[in-house]
């Protein structure tokens, strides 16, 4: 148990990592989500395309393979971009083709009575969406929500492949001082297990809240 105290510093700073580019990820993809989502719903034929080629495709995509293709590909353009910007791009690049998919269900399960009704009283399209179909989409959208942010968490890992000192590395850096694998990597479970139990048990209470039937 000593030798885990004595550790804490550097788990302490990966974990805070880890949470870092899990939160930026969400955010980033759950903006890109709900644009893709929209355009699917609602877009000119050639923006629900453009939003179909990249949501098919991106979903298609391992994360590892996008993370390598921004952080060896963007310097051969002549971007230069960190380790953990490449990984937070890439990872909310796939995280937004899998909200867009959740935002454009949850939307379109909404009955279309509900938009023209609130057409008919004269709000805007902003109007609609903000004020009828999020509202009622929301209790629908937020369990698959809450599913792809628990796999952002885990994706968060692959970041570490590109020398970013995550939880995951700072593990891997501990156990090559140590020698104590097993014990080091049960830490790391515990700790993503922490993680993923605290936004399951959040995206539970919410769910509740805003069910909708």
């Amino acid at each position: 148990m000593d030798v885990v105290i004595a550790s804490g510093p550097l788990i302490l700073r990966g974990l805070l990592v880890t949470l870092e580019v899990s939160v930026a990820v969400l955010l980033l993809g759950t903006l890109i989500g709900v644009m893709g989502g929209l355009s699917l719903l609602y877009g000119a034929w050639p923006l629900r395309l453009i939003a179909r080629v990249y949501v098919d495709t991106m979903r298609g995509i391992p994360q590892l393979v996008l993370i390598f293709a921004i952080f060896y590909g963007f310097p051969a353009l002549g971007l230069q971009v960190s380790a953990i910007v490449a990984g937070i791009l890439a990872l909310s690049v796939f995280c937004g083709a899998h909200v867009s998919e959740v935002i454009r269900g949850g939307v379109d399960s909404i009955p279309r009575g509900q938009m023209d009704a609130a057409q008919g009283i004269g709000l805007n399209f902003a109007q609609r969406l903000r004020y009828v179909m999020f509202p009622q989409a929301l209790g629908r959208i937020l369990p698959a929500w809450v599913n792809t942010a628990v796999e952002v968490v885990k994706a968060s890992s692959l970041v570490s492949l590109v020398s970013v000192v995550d939880l995951m590395m700072a593990i891997q850096q501990i156990v090559g001082r140590t020698r104590e694998a097993l014990l080091f990597y049960a830490v790391a479970a515990l700790l993503y297990f922490a993680i993923n139990y605290t936004i399951s048990a959040i995206g539970v209470r919410l769910e509740k809240r805003y069910a909708y039937t």
